[in-house]
């Protein structure tokens, strides 16, 4: 009679404890399967000129590439935006963008009032291209290398902070490795 008892008890003491240690996680620091692994291979038109397209091969031909996932609706892009056209301006790293489940006329209007930091966006308006780069919120910023390798992902808003202590070392030992 009492082991009827403590099958529940102990079921409920695990989740308890599974529970407690979910609240210990940095939603922000979620491991990426790509981390170390190629790039998912992809091909989109555009944002700015559906006739052209944007692919891997983009993100390729600097030792070290940028490639931030974006929207226009997406409050904490805008809060990441004049930091991106910070970066942009300094030059030390090519920026892409990868806009994100939007809709075209919205997302050049965006680029137009608050300014493109992009070399180029892909327009991944369906949003098939985040789901094969594991994308589940905007904005994402993925450092990818020139073979093609994901070096790093940062999930939320880039700030000067995440840039000097996460992103910046990842750039530095890359970039370093290959002279």
């Amino acid at each position: 009679m009492q082991g009827k008892y403590l099958t529940p008890l102990g079921v409920f003491l695990l989740l308890v404890i599974l529970f407690i240690a979910g609240l210990g996680l940095n939603p922000k620091e979620v491991p990426s399967p790509f981390v170390g692994q190629p790039a998912p291979d992809f091909s989109a038109p555009a944002l700015n000129a559906a006739d052209a397209a944007v692919s891997r091969a983009d993100l390729q031909k600097a030792p070290v590439s940028l490639f931030n996932v974006w929207a226009s609706w997406c409050t904490a892009c805008r809060q990441e935006h004049p930091f991106l056209m910070e970066l942009s301006r300094r030059g030390d790293v090519p920026i892409y963008g990868l806009n994100y489940k939007d809709e075209r006329p919205a997302a050049l209007a965006w680029l137009h009032r608050f300014g493109d930091p992009y070399v180029t966006s892909a327009f991944d308006q369906e949003g098939q291209i985040g789901i094969e780069w594991g994308v589940y919120g905007v904005p994402e910023t993925f450092v990818v290398d020139r073979q093609g390798m994901v070096l790093y992902k940062h999930i939320g808003p880039l700030t000067p902070q995440v840039w000097e202590e996460r992103i910046m070392p990842v750039i530095r030992q890359q970039t370093e490795g290959s002279r």
